[in-house]
């Protein structure tokens, strides 16, 4: 192997660096640019505001029985994890899965579902609409 003078190895080893600095920041940036076109998507579809979602996934105690990605302490095992919620076909197994039918079983699971686990919660429709906002966005 020839003899490479430390200048010029110097100058690889910082050029390298140089790119993938550049190729990090390409991916943070695409990441961001991704997470904020998937929430103004979500919002766009439910008519919700996500921003609102983690209050209300914890006073409907959503928490206890879901795990929830972005909410601390969601880790809840009795329900279904609701990451990648978007990609699925059905909701509950029961409908299509579709913002207005998402919304719908939020506010009432028991009048698509009888023997569902999900208990009718009191939640409003507009809450539902937050809830569902989020659930898109992730």
């Amino acid at each position: 192997m020839p003899d490479v003078p430390a200048s010029a190895l110097h100058r690889t080893v910082w050029a390298a660096a140089a790119v993938l600095a550049g190729l990090a920041t390409m991916i943070a940036t695409n990441t961001l640019r991704d997470n904020h076109t998937k929430a103004a998507t979500a919002m766009a579809l439910t008519g919700g505001d996500l921003t609102r979602a983690p209050m209300i996934f914890r006073r409907y105690g959503c928490t206890g029985c879901h795990t929830i990605p972005g909410i601390a302490g969601a880790d809840g095992e009795v329900g279904p994890p609701l990451t990648g919620f978007s990609k699925r076909v059905y909701i509950a197994g029961v409908m299509e899965n579709r913002s207005d039918n998402l919304v719908s079983w939020i506010v009432s699971p028991q009048a698509f579902s009888p023997q569902t686990a999900m208990p009718n919660s009191g939640i409003s429709e507009r809450e539902a609409r937050d809830l569902a906002a989020y659930i898109y966005s992730r």
